[in-house]
């Protein structure tokens, strides 16, 4: 597996957790990693990791598709 898709499969796993906090208390750790924001806030550093997490897991899909 490329180095590249691992490193998305991790960015993915991330979001994927982050979405089970939101989820489960309503606490987002993106953004407390981000600087302490409240849920739902953003700065340009959570927008950066949100957007990274997204391709990440547009990414991953290319690690499905060699499984398969």
């Amino acid at each position: 597996m490329e180095i590249i898709q691992v490193i998305a499969i991790v960015l993915a796993v991330v979001g994927a957790l982050n979405w089970g906090l939101v989820g489960l208390f309503k606490w987002d750790l993106v953004a407390f990693v981000a600087g302490g924001l409240k849920f739902g806030e953003v700065n340009a550093f959570s927008r950066l990791v949100y957007v990274l997490v997204a391709i990440a897991g547009v990414v991953s899909l290319t690690a499905i598709g060699e499984i398969l």
